[in-house]
């Protein structure tokens, strides 16, 4: 059969696969969403490992003076790592098909993640009334970019959290939900490795 086929086969014609050929042996790449999400994973990557340096390179003048370590700190630490366990809870509920637990984990993440931020605000009210002021010392400034910097990714991160949660409340069934939780778990995820980061750098040096 295939010598026939390759007697008849005209050299001229392009061949055009068959949907079953295509797969056969095949994976399917990433998604568009999942690769733009890494690539831009890879810019905030620079941009903070730039600042770390600069941070460190910074430290060696003399006009650098260390401030206090807030309390809030640890406690906004321990909110970030619930958010991201509680986002985990839910990918693995949609994956045993529980969609009651998927609402509860979602819900609770972002409540969470929101409390971060509420702690963050607190942080910097208080230095701020302790005269703590970013143009006061160069510490202080790396303080605010820093911390700020983290904050507004956080705060996109919320802006996805809300429209998916927004969709399963409308009745969307969870599965179609799976790649949504999926990108809201790497992005927490890393969200939290950037904090743990930054959060050893703010109190040990």
């Amino acid at each position: 059969m295939n010598f026939f086929r390759q007697i008849v086969q005209k050299p001229w014609v392009p061949v055009v696969a068959t949907a079953d050929e295509l797969i056969e042996g095949r994976e399917f790449p990433d998604p568009p969403i999942r690769i733009g999400l890494r690539v831009f994973l890879g810019v905030v990557t620079v941009i903070f490992s730039l600042l770390v340096i600069s941070y460190f390179g910074r430290m060696a003048y003399n006009d650098w003076r260390a401030f206090p370590e807030p309390w809030l700190l640890w406690l906004n630490t321990a909110l970030l790592i619930s958010s991201s366990v509680a986002f985990h809870q839910s990918l693995s509920a949609i994956r045993r098909g529980k969609p009651d637990r998927v609402k509860d984990g979602l819900l609770f993440g972002g409540l969470l993640a929101t409390c971060f931020l509420v702690g963050q605000l607190l942080i910097w009210q208080q230095m701020v009334a302790s005269g703590f002021y970013a143009e006061a010392n160069p510490a202080n400034a790396f303080f605010f970019v820093l911390t700020g910097l983290h904050a507004l990714h956080l705060l996109g991160g919320l802006v996805a959290w809300g429209k998916t949660g927004a969709k399963l409340l409308a009745g969307m069934e969870s599965d179609k939900l799976r790649q949504s939780l999926e990108l809201a778990a790497l992005y927490w995820d890393y969200l939290l490795l950037i904090w743990l980061v930054l959060f050893g750098l703010l109190i040990f040096t």
